[in-house]
């Protein structure tokens, strides 16, 4: 098929019990997939995933955990497919799935990275209270300007996920952000409402763990790229081992441009396919693009993608 696809790939948040059991329980792949991450990372994600768990939410098992259902799928698909992507992109965590799409990390490489990843997350939150909350209806200039006067004043509060036009997840001191909830439904916010994280993504609050996630990227990352990735940090595509080396440490304490990269890119693809538990950058996409969007999450919407897509 000619048709070109942007490959994307969703963050933490999309985490579900039972996520991959239909993949697992119906494919070789799939089980090959489950057994190398055990042994790589000692984490059993038959447990983890399919029995009722407190670890699901720790963010050093969920980042490994999604990671590797979005790389099974995406295998599956281009497998059963032969499409391969135009381009990939990922939410935050996504990102990471998006490089193993794009041949930059194998997938194994890259369920112990972000396992790694998310442990240096939760190293560099744990000595102070911190969280992440999602503001609806207000634009991006008036939640930047309520976060900047917010920092004026001695509190540490950061605009980190541009999801989609009115939607903007802060991170910060949990304090801080509990009276940050006033603050911006007295500015006519829709909805302000703290979210269930241990941990204060893509803000300076992580600056710790920069470093060390640098020195694993340099280990694991290929310059064999089959298809140009888009940076949460510059809303480009990057295509060079040196630019992952130089974004992806970035992208811990930067904004992540999710809707900018959406927006950037929809002329130059015909639609979208998520990989991975559900559909939630479906949902993001609507603000952004008309274009089809399709998700492989079980065998049955494997199944239906493809079918789908012999009609475009």
């Amino acid at each position: 098929m000619s048709i070109r696809c942007a490959f994307v790939f969703p963050g933490q948040g999309s985490q579900a019990l039972n996520m991959g059991k239909d993949f697992f329980e119906n494919s070789s792949v799939a089980k090959e997939m489950f057994a190398a991450a055990k042994e790589r990372t000692g984490i059993d994600f038959e447990t983890l995933l399919f029995t009722e768990n407190e670890n699901l939410a720790q963010t050093e098992f969920t980042q490994p955990a999604i990671l590797l259902i979005s790389s099974i799928a995406n295998r599956l698909f281009v497998q059963n497919s032969g499409i391969v992507p135009t381009l990939t992109l990922g939410h935050s965590l996504g990102e990471f799935s998006a490089l193993v799409a794009s041949g930059v990390l194998d997938a194994i490489d890259a369920v112990e990275l972000v396992n790694l990843r998310g442990k240096l997350m939760a190293d560099a939150c744990a000595k102070q209270e911190v969280g992440m909350l999602v503001s609806l209806g207000l634009n991006d200039a008036t939640v930047e300007d309520i976060c900047q006067k917010q920092r004026d004043n001695g509190k540490q509060v950061w605009a980190v996920n541009y999801n989609s036009d009115g939607q903007i997840v802060i991170a910060g001191i949990k304090k801080d952000l509990e009276e940050l909830v006033d603050v911006l439904k007295e500015a006519k916010a829709k909805r302000a409402m703290l979210l269930n994280m241990s941990v204060a993504s893509h803000c300076p609050l992580l600056e710790s763990a920069t470093e060390p996630l640098a020195l694993k990227l340099q280990e694991v990352i290929k310059d064999a790229f089959l298809a140009p990735v888009i940076s949460n940090v510059t809303a480009k595509p990057y295509s060079t081992k040196a630019e992952a080396l130089e974004l992806l440490p970035k992208q811990l304490v930067m904004p992540v441009l999710y809707k900018q990269s959406i927006k950037n890119i929809d002329a130059d693809v015909d639609c979208y396919i998520e990989f991975g538990h559900g559909n939630v950058l479906k949902g993001l996409n609507k603000s952004s693009t008309s274009k089809p969007h399709f998700n492989v999450s079980d065998m049955a919407s494997l199944e239906a993608t493809i079918e789908a897509l012999k009609e475009l």
